[in-house]
This record gives C-alpha cells, structure tokens and sequence, in this order.
C-alpha cells in the first residue's frame, strides 16, 4: 500500500517507517524540513521525502489537498494538535483513503476514577493539550460511525526510547534528578510519591499503529490507549533508577505546593501537569482487539532512554 505518514521522521516515525517499508508498503514522510530520524536504518533510503510546512499550508487551506495529490491508501498524522486541522484534513481525504489514523495522547482521558483507565470510562480532559486532542478524537471517531470516513485513534503514553528525552521521577523532563538518584544524593518527591506515570517505547507505538492497519475492521471508528502494561508511582520509579546504578534511592517528601517551589521554572508546569493526570492506562482492548503486544515495561523503556542519555552525555553522573 501506499503509506504517507505526516511527522514521519519523529521519534515514533524513526521505528514505524522501517517497521513499514519491511513489510513491501511505499512510504511517504512528509515533514516541515530536513529533520533526521532519531536512529538510522537502510530502510530511509527507499521512502520519499515531502517537506511542507503544515502550519502554512494549512492557512492557505492546500495543506488536505497536497496530502490527498500524494495518492495514498493510508494516511497516519503523527501531528494534528487542533480540531481545524483535522477537519481540513479529513474533508480532503474522505472517499479517497482506505484508513486515517491519528496520534493522539492519553491526556485526551483527564483525571481517572478507576485504574487502570479503559476507553470506555467518560473523558473529562483538562490543559489545553488534552482538551484539542479530546476533540480530535470525538470528531474522528463521529466521522467513522456518522459518515463512514476510516479513522483510527491511538493514544500513546509518555513516549521514550533512544534519541529523546524522557518523563522521569520527579514527572518531568528535568534529567538533574536522574543523575543524583545514579550517584546516591538526596532526591525530593512530591507528597508521598505515589502519583503515577505511565511510559511507552515508541517502537511499541509503531507496533500498534502497524497492527491498527493489519486489523482494519476492528481498528476504524475506534480509539486505543497504548501504553506499557502497568504504570510507575514516582517512588518506585525513583528507587528503580537508584538501583541501576548500585545505589539506594536517598528520597525526602515534600508536600506538592512546596515542591512545585523548588523546582525548575521551565519543568514545574509540566511536573505539576503530569502529576495531576497521574497516569495509568490500560492497553487490554488494544491487545484483545489489535494483537498489540508491547515488548518493553515502563522500567525497561525508561531504561534504555536513560542509557541513551548518558551515552550522549546529556546525563553526567
């Protein structure tokens, strides 16, 4: 099949492109410009380059329109963030595409009454992220079952894997508190440290968007989360990272206002964020319905991503 992902050479993009050109598909990474995949593979040298600059395109109202003249049977948008865009998009391509499958985020969910969460417990999303990827989502999934038009939504966790950054214990960013847990020094936690996060390895994102096309008929008009099979608490997630490295995890607790004050300005938001989302999601209807299998736990993903940060030397322990 003819495959145009739009945000093919992200992080998920750098495992799902090869995942797809082994399996004989032409494939089309469209981009806003020469970004590179974030680990190299032979199979890049057989997929075609699109750069367009969506943002523009999309204020011209052409951009639905150059993706449909790429001519392909399967869409993936690895980076639609506003309703608009998404209607744009499937205006373009409704009666030409086989299946459209859309990245979303599990914040679409908000805060959980029962863990893990499914997809069928009510959404009441919050922040301005999960609320326009909520209503991307609705949209989709209204236009699959009202109009016929082929659309999957698969929500990731926190993604991590080699070549990027990672949310680590303190629900952030912020790498100073992994080299600390790695040379035994004092970390602080919020409360009691049992707010939750819940990671991904963006190879097990390619799996599930590779088995959402192998599944069509149980894929389209439905949403996914997908995610590792089971959440961290920040206190384990903590005394894990300590553990790598030999040593025990030397933690305070601090309630959460007074900690968000020690934190850096440019993470606190962002901690504060994840902590009231507290994340922990099931990936039990993707595997009943998809054969997802993700091959990684969140320790295991987490691991690999902290390895790679140090290898690069943006971790000094």
């Amino acid at each position: 099949m003819r495959i145009v992902i739009i945000g093919g050479s992200g992080h998920v993009g750098t495992y799902l492109v090869p995942r797809l050109v082994r399996l004989g598909h032409e494939v089309t990474s469209v981009t806003r410009g020469r970004s590179q995949p974030y680990a190299a593979d032979p199979a890049w040298e057989s997929v075609r380059q699109v750069r367009l600059d969506r943002e523009a395109e999309e204020k011209e109202g052409t951009f639905g329109r150059k993706i449909r003249d790429l001519k392909p049977d399967v869409v993936i948008d690895m980076i639609c963030f506003h309703p608009d865009s998404a209607r744009q998009i499937v205006e373009s391509l409704r009666g030409e595409v086989q299946q459209f499958l859309h990245c979303g985020t599990i914040w679409v969910h908000g805060c959980s009454a029962e863990v893990p969460t499914t997809e069928d417990q009510r959404r009441e999303p919050f922040g301005e992220y999960g609320v326009r990827k909520c209503a991307i989502e609705q949209y989709l999934v209204d236009e699959a079952h009202r109009h016929g038009f082929p659309a999957t939504a698969l929500h990731p966790g926190h993604i991590v894997g080699p070549g990027y950054g990672l949310v680590g214990p303190t629900a952030c960013h912020d790498l100073a508190p992994i080299a600390r847990l790695a040379r035994g020094e004092k970390v602080a936690l919020p409360d009691l440290g049992m707010g939750t996060v819940h990671h991904v390895h963006a190879d097990d994102v390619a799996q599930a968007f590779v088995q959402a096309m192998a599944c069509w008929s149980a894929a389209v008009g439905e949403s996914f989360y997908v995610v590792s099979r089971a959440a961290l608490t920040l206190r384990g997630y903590a005394e894990a990272v300590a553990g790598w490295f030999g040593k025990k995890a030397d933690l305070e607790f601090l309630p959460l206002r007074e900690w968000l004050k020690t934190q850096q300005p440019e993470f606190a938001g962002s901690a504060e964020a994840h902590i009231a989302h507290s994340s922990n999601f099931s990936c039990a209807k993707a595997m009943r319905r998809l054969g997802f299998r993700p091959r990684y736990t969140s320790l295991e993903a987490c691991r690999e991503s902290v390895a790679w940060l140090i290898a690069s030397g943006c971790i000094t322990i």
